[in-house]
């Protein structure tokens, strides 16, 4: 099973949406978003974790690797909507990766209100992600 995502970039706030499971087959998937990621963004990413059923240890391990990468092009990552498992991603040596308890605090976070149809943004997008 692999995942699903869409990158977003409002101003100079990324957000990475993923969907499915994030486990060992899907962590090249996951690799290559947050490639897609570095490349065509700025400023703080936020990791929309809202359609997410739930990640495996590889996968959390993917995220802290993605916080590094980001980390060393100069930008954050923020974790919204964690599985519902509670579990974090592993705490070590690395970028501190902030949580919020879902999108719309992560927005707020940032001073952005909820997203609006109008919202001047950039998107990309998975084929298996929903389009409405």
């Amino acid at each position: 099973m692999t995942i699903d995502w869409r990158y977003t970039i409002e101003q100079d706030l990324g957000v990475l949406s993923v969907a499915g499971y994030l486990g060992p087959d899907a962590v090249r998937r996951f690799s290559g978003a947050i490639g897609w990621v570095v490349a065509r963004g700025t400023g703080p990413v936020v990791l929309d974790l809202t359609e997410l059923r739930n990640w495996s240890a590889e996968g959390q391990v993917a995220i802290t690797d993605a916080a590094r990468l980001l980390a060393a092009s100069g930008r954050g990552l923020e974790l919204a909507a964690i599985p519902a498992d509670g579990s974090l991603v592993p705490a070590g040596e690395g970028p501190d990766i902030p949580v919020h308890c879902d999108l719309a605090a992560a927005l707020a976070a940032h001073g952005r209100g909820p997203r609006t149809p109008d919202d001047d943004r950039q998107e990309w997008r998975t084929d298996g992600w929903p389009t409405s």
